[in-house]
Order: C-alpha cells, then sequence, then structure tokens
C-alpha cells in the first residue's frame, strides 16, 4: 500500500485490541487521521500514544463507548460530524459460543445490536457523508462463518451471513457513487474473539486454520482500496468458504458443526 491519504481521516471501531488496532496503526502508516471508538479506553489511550510516537504529524481523536447502545452511536456520530472520514472500518464485533439454547439472551441480544444494528447505522450514516463528497471506503467485517449456518455459534454465524449480504447489496446500490463497499470474511485470528465468546477450547481445524492479526487486516485494506468486493484471507478459509457452494445447506452446516468441535 503506497498511495498516501495525508489529511483525511479513517474511523475504526473495535480499535481497542486485535485486529481493530492493526486496522488503526496500518492506516496511520498510510497517512490517514483516526478516530478509534471501543469500550476499553484505557486501551485506546495506550493506543493513540503508539502511534503518536510511531507515526509524527497523525491526529487522533479516542472515544470511548459501547456501539451496541444507540445513543452512543449517535454520540460517535456527533463527535465526527467535522471530520471529513472517507474510510470506514466496521470492525467491532462479538461472537457467542454454545447451544442456540443455553445461551445468556441479554448477552445474545446486545450481540446481535452490536454486529448488525451498529454496523448498519454506521454504514448508512458515513455512506451519505462519502456520497456526497464523491468519495469514500467501507469494510464490513463478516466472517468465514457467513457462508454456511453455523452451529454453536448460530446467532453469530447468522449476524455475520447478514454482514456478507448486506454489505455486497449496498455496494451495487453505490455503484456509480465513488463509495466502495468491501466485505472482509476472516477466518480463525489470533485475537482475543475466543475468550470473549467463552470457547474454552479450540477445534483442530480452528488451530490449522488460525493467521495471525496484522496479516489479515493488511491483506483486507489491500483489498479495501482495491475495491474488491469481498475478501476471504488464507489459503484454508478460502478453500472452505469456495466448497459451501458444493453442498446442501443442511450438509453444509453439519460440517460446520464438526468443524467447531
Amino acid at each position: 500500500m503506497t498511495k498516501t491519504k495525508k489529511g483525511m481521516w479513517a474511523l475504526v471501531t473495535g480499535a481497542s485490541s486485535g485486529m481493530g488496532a492493526d486496522f488503526a496503526r496500518l492506516l496511520a502508516g498510510r497517512g490517514y487521521n483516526l478516530v478509534i471508538t471501543a469500550r476499553r479506553g484505557a486501551e485506546l489511550d495506550r493506543l493513540k500514544t503508539e502511534i503518536a510516537a510511531t507515526t509524527p504529524g497523525i491526529e487522533i481523536l479516542t472515544v470511548e463507548g459501547n456501539l451496541a447502545d444507540k445513543g452512543f452511536r449517535a454520540r460517535l456520530l456527533e463527535a465526527t460530524a467535522g471530520l471529513d472520514v472517507e474510510t470506514l472500518i466496521n470492525n467491532a464485533g462479538v461472537g457467542l459460543y454454545g447451544t442456540f439454547d443455553g445461551t445468556d439472551p441479554e448477552r445474545e441480544e446486545s450481540m446481535l445490536d452490536l454486529d448488525i444494528n451498529a454496523l448498519v447505522h454506521l454504514t448508512r450514516s458515513f455512506s451519505a457523508r462519502m456520497r456526497a463528497r464523491g468519495e469514500g471506503y467501507i469494510l464490513e467485517t463478516a466472517s468465514i462463518a457467513a457462508f454456511q449456518p453455523c452451529p454453536l455459534y448460530a446467532s453469530y454465524g447468522a449476524a455475520k451471513a447478514f454482514v456478507l449480504e448486506y454489505g455486497i447489496a449496498t455496494r451495487v446500490e453505490l455503484a456509480g457513487t465513488g463509495v466502495n463497499v468491501t466485505v472482509l470474511c476472516p477466518g480463525v485470528t489470533a485475537t482475543s474473539f475466543f475468550n470473549a465468546a467463552e470457547q474454552k477450547n479450540l477445534s483442530a481445524f480452528q488451530r490449522m486454520s488460525m493467521m495471525e492479526s496484522e496479516r489479515v487486516s493488511r491483506l483486507a485494506l489491500k483489498a479495501l482500496f482495491a475495491r474488491r468486493a469481498i475478501c476471504v484471507p488464507g489459503f484454508l478459509n478460502r478453500a472452505n468458504a469456495f466448497m459451501t457452494r458444493f453442498f446442501p445447506i443442511p450438509v453444509a452446516a453439519r460440517i460446520a458443526g464438526i468443524l467447531m468441535r
């Protein structure tokens, strides 16, 4: 990635760790000013200090809060109203591992608010600003779980299927406006995802296919700025996503259930 964007702004959600923090570092390296948001304010402050030290001249705004809260999303939009946000990285998300009838209903509702409602809200709001300017980039983070039903991650997989279809639909609607939408479908990535999802033991497939967060983030940005529709990083993940089209949906779901155990 050689093209720089000095003076432009990028908004990264879920930026306190993992891929979100990597996205922020990589975008700063391209010359973007940053808005970074997450629930953990102390982690955002540490990231801001790190990026300011390694990338002088970058403006960084931290906004602490929970994107599952509609009121916080309104405050985030207000805080960024005067900024020329050219790139939106909808990275924030969480999973929930376990049987569909054994998970906590409140946690499940919060997950759906974050993984679906927050992403839709920010996409709608920032795409309108980008269209007015005639250029913009939106990265929607789905998952390889989006390509088939995913037992033991039933709600999460369904939410990511929504993100995949929503992202491609909005991409088509925005064609010709200068605004690009790319959907990222990562596989197992070395982040705190599984701790947050409360999956204590990874399956053999999950351990074998795990990728480093920085590599996934770098490939995602390459795809975004190349205006590609979908990015599935990693050979095993691409093979898995490709093979799902050859199986009936119930069979693909059974295979996914086996790979999750």
